[in-house]
């Protein structure tokens, strides 16, 4: 790959898709040739896998979820992501791989060790990780807040109560704590325009001259 991945992690109502959109904008306007895309989805099998995934009323076991967010995967990273990252291209991802570990291993699965190894197998199959992964975060209250104001149909995981979003951060946390060269936690409780300039700081080194 000559390209640069570049991932947005972060629970419920932590502002990614704001953000993603203005790092692709601010890059844009420097020249670079950036692509923007979401998990899960950003390809149309992907996309279809997407409305299974986060909308279905079925129950799937963990293991079928982790497994349908890595088909979505498979397809995103065959279809769209690859070949962009070889063009020499910058692609800008809303979530990837520490989602699904820290959604369904460690929120659903509650830490469970062979859940958290069955995705970690799963994710060394896919063979292709970020350069740089931004974490976004907030208190919970004002991640709920966010939600709430956003209004539309709650996604499967919107819907889940207080202790699985603390599960959700306290995994997030994990990660970071694992690969802090590869993670770089931001406060995103400040305005849309605050949260851009630290994103863009952090993204600068990774561009070249």
């Amino acid at each position: 790959m000559s390209g640069l991945f570049i991932t947005f992690e972060g629970g419920e109502g932590a502002g990614k898709s704001t953000q993603t959109r203005l790092l692709h904008a601010a890059l844009t306007k420097a020249g670079h040739k950036v692509l923007l895309t979401r998990e899960p989805g950003g390809s149309p099998g992907a996309e279809a896998l997407r409305e299974l995934i986060l909308f279905n009323e079925a129950p799937l076991s963990l293991r079928a979820q982790a497994l349908a967010h890595m088909a979505a995967r498979a397809d995103h990273l065959d279809s769209v992501i690859l070949p962009a990252l070889a063009r020499g291209e910058i692609v800008i991802c809303d979530r990837f791989h520490d989602s699904t570990l820290v959604y369904q291993g460690y929120g659903l699965a509650k830490g469970d060790e062979a859940t958290l190894r069955f995705i970690g197998a799963l994710r060394s199959l896919l063979a292709c990780e970020p350069d740089l992964t931004l974490l976004l975060e907030v208190p919970p209250e004002v991640g709920a807040a966010r939600i709430a104001a956003r209004g539309g149909k709650p996604d499967r995981y919107e819907q889940e109560q207080a202790d699985f979003h603390a599960r959700i951060a306290e995994g997030f946390d994990r990660i970071a704590l694992q690969a802090p060269e590869r993670v770089k936690r931001i406060d995103a409780s400040h305005s849309p325009e605050h949260v851009a300039t630290t994103i863009e700081a952090l993204v600068a080194p990774y561009l070249g001259s």
